[in-house]
C-alpha cells in the first residue's frame, strides 16, 4: 500500500515544505492535495515507520538534472549508507517490524537551483509502498538549529574524491564531498543529545546572497524556500555563524543586518535561545563582541571561536569540524548548564 508523506507514521525535521497543494500548480496525482514535501537545506531529514521487511521509498526527481543529491539512510537506528537520490530507494529489514527508516539529505551541487523554482538541487517526497504503516516514537530531545552559510552546510569537508588539479572547485564532485552529518553543529548535537537541523547555504551572508540563487540570510529565514514558509517545529537553541563571506562588509551594515536577523529569529522562534558564534576565520570578532555588549536581550548567548580552528583552509575538513564540535558542545553545556 502507498502511504503518503503527510501520513503520521512520517516525521519531518528541518526545512521541509507542508503545502496543501504544490506550490509549482502541479500535482502528481492530478487532484488537489498534498503530492510531496521538497527540501533544499542539507541536514533536512524525515523518519517513516512502517510494516513488514521491505519499505519502497518514492521521490519526484521532476526538474533534477545532475548531480542528483546525496542522502544518508538507515533503518532502525542503524548505520548510514550513503545514496544518490534517485525516484525509487528500496530498504530492507529484518523481520516484520515495525520498522524505521531515516533519511537525510547529505549534501548537493551548490550552483544548482535551490530558492527560485524550478528547483533542481531539491529533495522531494512524495511517500513510501509497504505493507502497512508503523508508530513513530516520539522524540522529544531539544532541537538545534544551526544557521550559517558553506561552512555550516558542510561544503568541501571531504577531499577524497577530488579529481582536478588542487585548489580547484569541482561542482561535480560536490554530493560526495559535502556532508552536513558531519557538520560541527551535528557533532556538537550528537553529544548534547539534541536533534539538529540547519539553514545554511554556501557563500551567503547577511549582506550578500549565495550560490543557487539563495538570498542573503535575513531574507531567507522565514521561508523554505521562495514564497514558502517554514510552518514546521521551531527550535529550542539557535547557532548563527554568519559573517565569513561579510569579511568585506562595512561595520555598520553588517550590524544592522545582524541586529534585524536576530530580531526575526526570535520573532518566528520566540522560546528559543539564541547563540552568537564568531566565523572561524576572525571576520567581524571585535564588532560582533561589542554587538552582544550592548545586547540587552536575554535570549542572546555569545561564543567565541578564538583558539579553535586554523583560519586556513578556510572550509574546515572532516576532523577540523569535529574538533569544533566538540567545543561548540562544551560551550553550550557551560553557557546553558547542560
Amino acid at each position: 500500500m502507498f502511504i503518503p508523506w503527510n501520513h503520521p507514521s512520517v516525521r519531518l525535521t528541518g526545512r521541509w515544505s507542508r503545502l496543501d497543494s504544490d506550490v509549482t500548480d502541479y500535482h502528481i496525482f492530478n487532484k488537489p492535495t498534498a503530492a510531496y514535501t521538497a527540501s533544499t537545506a542539507p541536514g533536512s531529514y524525515f523518519e517513516a515507520a512502517f510494516t513488514g521487511e521491505r519499505a519502497l521509498l518514492k521521490f519526484d526527481l521532476r526538474f533534477l538534472t545532475g548531480p542528483m543529491p546525496h542522502l544518508w539512510v538507515s533503518v532502525d537506528g542503524g548505520a548510514n549508507t550513503e545514496v544518490p537520490l534517485d525516484r525509487y530507494l528500496a530498504v530492507w529489514a529484518e523481520g516484520e517490524g515495525p520498522h524505521t527508516v531515516k533519511v537525510l539529505y547529505k549534501g548537493a551541487m551548490e550552483m544548482l537551483s535551490r530558492w527560485h523554482s524550478p528547483l533542481t538541487a531539491a529533495v522531494c517526497f512524495l511517500g513510501y509502498d509497504a505493507e502497512g504503516a508503523g508508530e513513530l516514537q516520539p522524540d522529544t530531545r531539544p532541537l538545534m538549529e544551526a544557521l550559517g552559510d558553506s561552512i555550516t552546510e558542510g561544503v568541501l569537508l571531504d577531499t577524497d574524491y577530488d579529481s582536478v588539479a588542487p585548489n580547484r572547485i569541482d561542482q561535480f564532485n560536490r554530493p560526495y564531498q559535502d556532508d552536513n552529518l558531519a557538520t560541527y553543529p551535528q557533532v556538537a548535537a550528537r553529544i548534547l543529545n539534541f536533534r539538529c537541523m540547519a539553514q545554511a547555504y554556501g557563500a551567503t551572508g547577511l549582506t550578500r546572497e549565495g550560490c543557487g540563487g539563495v538570498p542573503r540570510a535575513g531574507l531567507t529565514y522565514p521561508y523554505v524556500f521562495e514564497h514558502v514558509e517554514y510552518t514546521g517545529e521551531a527550535p529550542d537553541y539557535v547557532i548563527i555563524n554568519h559573517g565569513t563571506n561579510d569579511f568585506a562588509a562595512p561595520k555598520d551594515e553588517f550590524l544592522k543586518r545582524y541586529e534585524e536577523y536576530v530580531k526575526l529569529i526570535h520573532s518566528r522562534a520566540p522560546k528559543a535561545e539564541i547563540v552568537i558564534l564568531t566565523p572561524f576565520n576572525g571576520a567581524h570578532w571585535d564588532d560582533l563582541n561589542e554587538f552582544y555588549v550592548k545586547c540587552a536581550e536575554k535570549y542572546v548567548h555569545f561564543i567565541s571561536t578564538a583558539g579553535w580552528l586554523p583560519k586556513e583552509p578556510l572550509h574546515p575538513v572532516r576532523q577540523s569540524h569535529r574538533l569544533a564540535g566538540e567545543k561548540l558542545a562544551e560551550a553550550m553545556k557551560r553557557e546553558f548548564s547542560l
